[in-house]
């Protein structure tokens, strides 16, 4: 490349600065850092670069798209594996979008075990006492995972590596997955059958028209009495208002959620001197059954490093090369998988 990619990245909190500066040194690309997130009054911020680097609660729309374009952005880097912020569609053939399919999925795993342990044997309420010397037992009884029925939803990178987590407790595991692996020793049940067998239940699929609201008030309905759930996907896999009501209604027994369907304007971001206006979040977090992380669960050493290291990648590939790995449009039935299957550009 005779001349430097200029790209402007959006949304950067201090741990994006910090590894994506160090891998840097490897294609000394022209790095904007801007910490606002982008929208349609932002787009003006991307003028006269070659690429915008976006995370999951950018808003890529058409709007957004269209100053894009106009002001000669080529590439959409996304920082993250999930897409659904991106009209993807509206982009095909005006703007190429490239994301990072996988960066630690042994983080999200983890760290759903660990909501999981958290909130079943109340290691969060014990924290909480022994910081103030209160050494009672009174309400800290839990109960074991082993033995328990586990059924999760998505079986990628990430959900079978919870599964073998969950194995390792001694778990039965069931699972859905709209395209099953097969090989692989799951016990694939339909979504009804998930609902009513499952002790927990841990999501692990991508956000997508179809899932959305997957849990409702109808399939609450069919779960267990008790029932745990988890969330470490996307929060809009999940109706907040319909899980209140079940929270209410002890038919829920307790729910992890690392993401929350309006997280955009609240997570990443320190409220803690202000009123939130997110009367549904706020219910939901002065529950006692009720652990929410701040979207967390990619967040270590070894997931930051992976994300600079691939999204640099794709962006020094799609420019010098003239394709990318990991670009992704509609017509895409998986990530870099275009028929026909050729180098090059989706379009």
């Amino acid at each position: 490349m005779d001349q430097k990619i200029k790209i402007a990245f959006f949304d950067v909190k201090e741990y994006d600065r910090q590894s994506f500066q160090v891998e840097n040194q490897n294609y000394l690309f022209d790095i904007i850092y801007y910490d606002t997130k982008l929208s349609e009054d932002t787009v003006l911020l991307a003028d006269g670069c070659d690429a915008v680097c976006v995370f999951v609660n950018d808003l890529i729309n058409e709007a957004v798209i269209d100053g894009l374009v106009k002001h000669g952005v080529r590439l959409i880097a996304l920082r993250c594996a999930g897409y659904n912020n991106v009209s993807i569609e509206y982009a095909y053939e005006k703007i190429h979008v490239v994301t990072v399919p996988a960066y630690s999925p042994y983080a999200v795993a983890e760290h759903a075990m660990a909501l999981l342990l958290t909130s079943v044997r109340r290691i969060h309420k014990a924290y909480i006492r022994t910081k103030d010397f209160n050494f009672s037992l009174n309400g800290l009884t839990g109960f074991d995972l082993h033995g328990k029925t586990v059924g999760v939803v998505g079986t990628g990178k990430i959900g079978k590596i919870f599964i073998d987590i969950c194995r390792g407790f001694g778990m039965r595991v069931i699972a859905y997955d709209k395209f099953p692996s097969k090989d692989n020793g799951i016990e694939y049940v339909s979504l009804d059958e998930l609902w009513e067998r499952s002790d927990i239940i841990s999501f692990h699929c991508p956000l997508t028209s179809e899932n959305k609201h997957m849990v409702n008030a109808h399939s609450i309905e069919k779960m267990k009495k008790g029932v745990v759930i988890i969330n470490t996907s996307r929060g809009a896999l999940i109706d907040s208002d319909a899980l209140l009501d079940g929270i209410k209604q002890r038919k829920i027994g307790a729910s992890c959620l690392d993401v929350y369907e309006e997280e955009s304007d609240v997570f990443f971001h320190d409220f803690s001197g202000h009123i939130v206006s997110d009367d549904v979040l706020a219910r939901l977090i002065s529950m006692p059954n009720v652990i929410v992380t701040s979207h967390q669960a990619f967040l270590t050493n070894e997931a930051l490093q992976n994300i600079a290291q691939t999204t640099l990648k794709n962006i020094e590939q799609f420019f010098s090369e003239k394709q990318c790995d990991n670009e992704i449009c509609y017509k895409c039935a998986k990530i870099g998988s275009c028929s026909p299957k050729q180098r090059g550009h989706c379009f």
